[in-house]
């Protein structure tokens, strides 16, 4: 499969995701998955492989399932043909006589096999002592704890990723506190239970460990997260620019709770224009309220 062929592949199924029924997109999926997997130079090239990874998120658990496993499958290809460019390398430098057994698979590309969410750099059985550096060894075992939690990805895998992360947000903050509350904050946003994309996100290359360690608050936030965050914001505009109504007392009202004649109330117009407006009461003695 070419590169346009691919591109075109991903358009149709945005296009199916977005406005046809979930069976078209799920029928375009199983089509993709059973095509050969593309090479890494393709999938940068038409960014196929950041568009089927946020499938994976689908609220449909069909296309969400094909998604992850059409992923899965890519990425062991691309895995798999880095294994044996390095191999070709290796016994172009270093020839082996013909009876001599092959190289063992690389460990990159053999996916965690126990619990995703309780996995731990002392779990996991990583040495994270890489820098000579206590605190630093410290900071790659935080980043691999919140890279690793949920992820399928082999142990090598999240542990040199934690290692690039770790060297990125020293070069940027040095040994300040700055660098350890970032390291802290990059873990937490890592672990939010409802913002599984952002480790995906890093550990699939689209957030590089430069990038990933100068983003804000927000960018690190879920998607679903920033729209809530919009909404209350927009909650208190609109709160800030109603104005208060004028409050009056009155000794004509009569609590119906406590029968006292102190009653303070606000009219303000809660229907359509052409509808009376709504008393609000409230009790200066008992504090019972009514309308």
């Amino acid at each position: 499969m070419d590169d346009q062929t691919l591109s075109k592949r991903i358009r149709e199924l945005a296009k199916a995701v977005t406005s046809e029924p979930p069976s078209v997109a799920v029928r375009l999926l199983e089509q993709l998955k059973e095509e050969k997997a593309p090479t890494e130079e393709q999938l940068r090239s038409t960014k196929a492989g950041v568009a089927i990874g946020k499938l994976r998120q689908n609220q449909n658990k069909d296309i969400a399932r094909l998604a992850s496993e059409i992923v899965s499958k890519w990425r062991k290809n691309v895995d798999a043909a880095k294994d044996a460019k390095k191999r070709k390398l290796e016994q172009s430098k270093s020839p082996t006589p013909k009876d001599s057994p092959a190289p063992p698979p690389s460990s990159y590309s053999t996916p965690y096999q126990g619990d995703p969410e309780k996995r731990h750099f002392k779990v996991d059985n990583v040495d994270i002592a890489r820098t000579g550096n206590k605190a630093r060894d410290g900071s790659i075992g935080v980043l691999y704890n919140g890279l690793a939690y949920r992820a399928t990805e082999s142990i090598e895998e999240v542990l040199q990723r934690a290692m690039e992360v770790e060297a990125a947000a020293f070069a940027v903050y040095k040994d300040t506190p700055e660098y350890r509350s970032k390291i802290r904050g990059l873990m937490t946003s890592l672990k939010r239970k409802d913002n599984p994309e952002l480790g995906r996100r890093v550990l699939g290359g689209e957030i590089t460990p430069e990038k990933f360690v100068v983003m804000t608050d927000d960018e690190l936030a879920s998607e679903a997260q920033r729209a809530r965050d919009r909404e209350l914001e927009r909650e208190n505009m609109l709160k800030a620019q109603v104005p208060m109504a004028q409050k009056s007392i009155s000794d004509s009202l009569q609590c119906n709770k406590c029968k006292q004649k102190k009653v303070s109330y606000s009219q303000a117009q809660t229907r359509s224009a052409d509808e009376p407006m709504t008393t609000f009461c409230e009790c200066t003695v008992c504090g019972h309220r009514w309308k």
